[in-house]
């Protein structure tokens, strides 16, 4: 069994990105509203996610997807990268301080995989974009509207 097979098995997501200086470093991201409550999905939500996720600084963002109850997104570390984790940690908060009337909480963790290969990433995004039809929210990919790219991070 492969590491990325044993990824569904296990009960709590293991962090620590190891940043190449010669490969591109490009990360999955998965993270979940608490007890995965469907508050996520709005125009207003997209609206302030991209308004945080537009800082230059650490990581950035490429190429997401906001479901009702997770999000998915690809990141990249910048030349003064903190710990993934505390950029999850950091956008998080600030995106609960901007919606502070409303009752929008995050699971503790997140789940991060560091794409491999050119292919990977690529299979990636197909199923995140996907993923609004696999759960019949809409009937094709272009049909939802919560998706999108901030940066474009390029596997080459």
């Amino acid at each position: 069994m492969t590491h990325d097979d044993t990824s569904q098995y296990r009960k709590h997501p293991t962090h620590g990105v190891y940043i190449s200086p010669t490969k591109p470093t490009i990360i999955f991201l998965t993270v979940c509203c608490q007890n995965r409550s469907p508050w996520l999905a709005t125009a207003e939500h997209h609206k302030t996610l991209l308004e945080i996720w537009q800082d230059y600084s650490h990581w950035v963002v490429g190429r997401y997807v906001v479901m009702p109850d997770h999000l998915h997104l690809f990141a990249a570390p910048q030349e003064d990268a903190v710990s993934l984790e505390s950029w999850v940690k950091y956008w998080k908060s600030m995106f609960t301080k901007k919606n502070q009337k409303l009752e929008c909480k995050w699971q503790t963790n997140h789940w991060d995989t560091r794409m491999r290969s050119e292919n990977q990433y690529e299979e990636k995004s197909e199923y995140m974009f996907v993923n609004p039809v696999r759960v019949g929210l809409v009937s094709a990919p272009n049909d939802w509207p919560l998706k999108g790219v901030v940066h474009e991070l390029r596997w080459k």
